[in-house]
């Protein structure tokens, strides 16, 4: 049983519905009965869990203080050179309210994180790896996902239209240049209809500042793109009466190569076969499942969706072992699980 303790959370929203926050500690503090606030630095607390987007400029300055600190840093910072860009998202989290202070690089200010963080969790071996020089203490923790699945595709069959999902934040909707010209190229052969559940506006600076509308930027992708507020009921309806699911990402981009499976599992968990690139992360959710459905090219994109969209056996195998696979191996109880060692690695479990 998780014993009763005092935790201040540093948030990526203050509302707590970020899907950094609900589907991560927050989710495991509601499964765990565990009682979380807003972190102060002028309040007491047994544990404070900084969020990937949390003030990592102020909890990283704790120095010895007895409070335990948990670090869930999602994003791979620790792959991306300390450029130009990493001084500006120094300087702009600060500018946004993210940061209690400018800091001169964010990557920096990352391992400062690392370092002071009795207990590091993120979502990949690429990024454990990275962590460990900074802080021995590393756990690997996917998504809590099962509140937003309400359905499980069973019917494999496909229309004269080929239906392709995706679903994620506008932000980065602009991966989706690189699957174009092969959707565009696809769609002279037969009707593609490309869904999209998102966010329907979004800050265009930072996330926060400024307003900008997912439609204008849709409309460029393909002329059949329909998108969808993103909503946790609707979602499994969405993908389940799609063909396939596809997750384009640029694996040039360091950032996108060291993301973690977390929206391939989400499309499994609700058996839609999912096209996506070839990241590390992917390729070993692939191998495990049993599944060849990763892309390393656009004429890998081109061959596979066409096969996949032409053979309904395909796509019932590939979405039956993806669905067996992530509810085996990633199951609520198990994340719940792989949380409480968290706490029990700083001696709160």
């Amino acid at each position: 049983m998780t014993p009763v303790i005092r935790v201040g959370y540093s948030p990526v929203s203050r509302t707590l519905t970020a899907p950094g926050d609900r589907r991560r500690f927050c989710a495991y503090a509601l499964a765990r009965g565990l009682e979380l606030e807003i972190a102060s630095p002028n309040r007491d607390y047994d544990l404070v869990v900084v969020s990937d987007a949390g003030d990592i400029a102020r909890w990283a300055r704790a120095g010895d203080h007895p409070t335990k600190i948990v670090y869930d840093l999602i994003s791979p910072h620790l792959a991306v050179p300390p450029d130009f860009k990493d001084r500006l998202r120094g300087v702009g989290k600060y500018v946004i309210g993210e940061l209690s202070r400018p800091v001169p690089s964010y990557r920096q200010a990352v391992e400062r994180m690392c370092r002071r963080a009795d207990a590091v969790v993120c979502v990949t071996e690429e990024q454990r790896h990275a962590i460990e020089p900074l802080c021995p203490n590393v756990h690997v923790v996917l998504d809590i996902q099962d509140y937003a699945v309400h359905g499980v595709k069973s019917d494999y069959t496909a229309g004269d239209t080929l239906n392709l999902f995706w679903e994620g934040l506008p932000y980065t909707l602009p991966e989706f240049g690189r699957l174009r010209d092969v959707l565009r190229e696809l769609a002279d052969e037969r009707p593609v209809a490309l869904h999209l559940m998102t966010d329907l506006s979004y800050g265009r600076l930072g996330r926060h500042i400024g307003a900008g509308q997912t439609r204008n930027f849709a409309d460029k992708l393909f002329s059949r793109a329909y998108l969808y507020e993103w909503n946790e009921l609707l979602l499994s309806q969405v993908a389940s009466g799609c063909d396939l699911g596809v997750i384009p990402l640029d694996l040039s981009n360091p950032f996108a190569r060291d993301k973690p499976e977390n929206k391939l599992l989400l499309m499994w968990r609700m058996g839609l076969p999912a096209l996506c690139s070839a990241t590390p992360a992917y390729e070993r959710a692939m191998r495990a499942a049993g599944v060849d459905m990763s892309c390393t090219s656009a004429d890998d994109w081109a061959h596979k969706l066409r096969h996949y969209a032409a053979d309904a056996d395909a796509r019932r195998i590939a979405g039956e072992r993806g669905h067996a696979y992530a509810e085996r191996e990633f199951s609520r109880d198990r994340m719940l699980a792989r949380w409480d060692a968290v706490l029990e690695s700083v001696g709160l479990g």
